[in-house]
């Protein structure tokens, strides 16, 4: 058996982050979000979002963006709900545990597991 290192570098987040959104761009339930509602540019956003979780998981303060504005408006095209975060969430901690384990592999499916409850407490409670 092969032992996982954990998360150290940003070069393991981009690492993560990529098989990541090779899973989502083909998931059944929130792959249309990416490829159809929003039509990501994948080379400009992974950057970026390697840049929010090196500030997470790394204490490395380089994420100086609004993610909750980005859902709002992702929301507003289509609607997110439970479903959705349940895909992405679970495809998040599969991609973690092909690669990595340990603490900050820890962190970061808890702190994307309080980041998608956050998220769709929001979605529901936008028009409100």
């Amino acid at each position: 058996m092969v032992t996982k290192r954990d998360i150290e570098t940003r070069e393991d987040i981009n690492l993560f982050i990529d098989s990541f959104y090779e899973k989502v761009k083909t998931d059944p339930t929130i792959g249309i979000i990416f490829t159809k509602i929003v039509q990501i540019d994948w080379e400009h956003h992974i950057p970026i979002i390697v840049d929010f979780w090196e500030s997470i998981l790394l204490d490395n303060p380089i994420y100086k963006r609004n993610a909750m504005a980005v859902h709002y408006d992702i929301n507003k095209k289509y609607p997110l709900e439970q479903k959705h975060f349940d895909a992405w969430l679970n495809l998040f901690y599969q991609t973690l545990d092909e690669w990595f384990a340990g603490p900050v592999t820890s962190l970061a499916k808890k702190r994307a597991a309080s980041i998608a409850t956050l998220l769709l407490f929001k979605m529901k409670n936008a028009s409100i």
